[in-house]
């Protein structure tokens, strides 16, 4: 069988000048990162403000398992698809982590024949971007101990700094750390400790930011620390918001890249969906929105977490109005959550399909809760059956949402042609009455209580009462509004990512919050996620390598 990468290299690319023509931006407009990526110029963006919106079609999942699902490929698929029914489309994703790449979970550019390319550079260093943001995010980490150094005259306590270094590697060795050993030419000894990049608020703001302005001010904003008298030390109180900026002006700026079949795709931002709001920056998102009739675009993980911080966060900071959602399932997926081991997923098993139903069905109910129409896109895979892909079809539709199999991985385009005709028609009616579920002025506690209990559908929500008093505290500072991040477990609807399907009963105990002032949420950590992830027994690390012809193998 043909691999991702083999595809990927085999691909017959256009010159990303005439991807831009595409939509309209001409090649002085681009800045070209070699032949076949671009970033779009800042300039060009400013002269977008007041065109008409064209249509925003959000493609999440169900809870990812290790039989894989392909959002990432579906995206791809369906953007390709809608450009192949004559439609003027566009792609917005986010770009992947070195992490997760090196880890387990692979790339970020699709697979098979609907995929983004150049695959390689994306998944590794691509323009940049990343890099930048973790640059960014330790200048201002090694500011705050300076700082100190040279007398503290802003009253830093040294116990309640709350900023962290990044790292864009999964190093569980650098969760906490001591810093500032070897005597007084090194500092004050504290402890601290590192996140991944993508977890950064750094990465949070640049993702939400409507232009370097914005962006400066919501860098400006970040608090850092504490002083002694608990008022908040803000970046800007450090003089270090400007620098920052300059480190991340050309980061700032969506990359145009393109698809096997050329369409149009915007590849920029990369948050984490589980400890951070999951999806690709409104810069992208909105520059896309204005250049093409339809931009489809993800939220990470499934959709209890990435379509409600792309509804809750990103739609309600940027006044973004979706028009379609679509939910992505696999029939292996659907076996899993029905009980069936990862090793017999090639035998054909209706009950369990229609049993791990219950998953799809809960994101169903879930995501009609933002008033948006869903369609369900079945991602075929070889070994499905009829009869299983029958019974998915058959869940769907008795629960008042179409289902439809797709075979984009295998065929491109022609294999989701019937998918983009629907979602066309969707996004082309008034069916969307889109609101996030919760109001601005309700109190932050109830925010986290709301998103459990009506998305996770928990029964209880707990937490010690000084999150309580941390939270009543931000309200008290004006942070009130804001909405909230959840982070949790991407595998289940509760804390435990061995509980399944659909469960219920459950409690989400919230162990720590974080304000992200300058990004514009607030941070709820559920359970035992991390925000330095590690890597498994075997990462992918130890076969990805370079053969004889100096390509790269082992990368998907």
């Amino acid at each position: 069988m043909t691999t991702d990468i083999e595809i990927a290299r085999a691909a017959e690319k256009r010159p990303i000048q005439e991807i831009g023509e595409k939509l309209g931006i001409t090649g002085a407009d681009l800045i070209p990162y070699g032949h076949d990526k671009a970033k779009v110029s800042a300039g060009f963006i400013a002269g977008l403000k007041g065109r008409k919106q064209g249509r925003l079609i959000l493609v999440t999942a169900i809870n990812p398992t290790p039989a894989g699902e392909g959002k990432t490929t579906t995206t791809v698929g369906l953007g390709d698809g809608l450009a192949a029914i004559g439609k003027n489309a566009a792609i917005c994703i986010r770009e992947a982590s070195l992490g997760p790449n090196f880890g387990m979970k692979g790339g970020a550019a699709g697979g098979g024949y609907a995929q983004v390319v150049p695959m390689e550079e994306m998944n590794l260093h691509f323009t940049g971007d990343f890099h930048a943001i973790t640059a960014a995010h330790n200048l201002l980490s090694a500011m705050i101990d300076n700082h100190i150094h040279w007398g503290n005259a802003l009253d830093i306590d040294l116990r309640r700094i709350v900023w962290r270094r990044v790292l864009d590697v999964n190093d569980r060795a650098l969760r906490d750390v001591v810093t500032g050993l070897g005597g007084v030419p090194n500092g004050f000894p504290r402890q601290g400790g590192f996140d991944i990049t993508v977890a950064s608020e750094v990465m949070a703001c640049l993702c939400l930011a409507d232009d370097l302005a914005d962006l400066q001010q919501r860098l400006g904003d970040m608090i850092v620390a504490y002083r002694r008298d608990k008022t908040p030390v803000h970046a800007r109180d450090l003089k270090a918001d400007g620098a920052m900026t300059v480190l991340l002006k050309d980061a700032l700026q969506p990359n145009l890249v393109q698809t096997l079949e050329h369409t149009p795709a915007f590849v920029h931002g990369g948050p984490f969906a589980n400890i951070a709001h999951g999806c690709n920056s409104v810069m992208a998102t909105k520059t896309a929105l204005a250049l093409a009739d339809y931009v489809v675009t993800e939220a990470g993980f499934g959709a209890d977490l990435g379509a409600e911080k792309f509804f809750d966060i990103k739609c309600r900071k940027a006044g973004l109005h979706p028009d379609c959602v679509v939910l992505v399932a696999t029939v292996r997926a659907l076996k899993m959550n029905g009980g069936v081991a990862r090793a017999d997923l090639g035998a054909e098993d209706v009950a369990a399909v229609k049993q791990g139903c219950a998953n799809l069905g809960r994101h169903i109910e879930n995501l009609r809760q933002f008033g948006v129409p869903v369609v369900v896109a079945i991602n075929h895979f070889a070994g499905d059956s009829e009869a299983e892909v029958a019974a998915v079809k058959a869940y769907a539709e008795a629960r008042g949402a179409e289902a439809h199999l797709c075979r984009h991985w295998a065929e491109g385009s022609k294999g989701i042609t019937a998918l983009a005709e629907r979602v066309a028609h969707i996004a082309d009616g008034d069916a969307a009455q889109f609101a996030p579920i919760y109001p601005d002025e309700m109190p932050l506690w109830e925010k986290i209580e709301t998103v459990a209990k009506r998305i996770y559908h928990a029964e209880e929500v707990s937490a010690d009462p000084r999150i309580l008093a941390q939270l009543k505290e931000w309200e008290e500072q004006g942070f009130g509004n804001l909405p909230v991040c959840m982070a949790k477990t991407q595998y289940s609807f509760s804390t435990d990512p061995k509980k399944l399907g659909a469960p219920t009963g459950h409690m989400v105990p919230v162990r720590e919050v974080r304000l992200s002032a300058g990004a514009g949420f607030v941070v709820a950590i559920c359970g035992d996620i991390m925000t330095m992830p590690g890597l498994p027994r075997v990462p992918a690390a130890e076969t990805i390598r370079l053969n004889d012809a100096g390509e790269v193998e082992g990368l998907f």
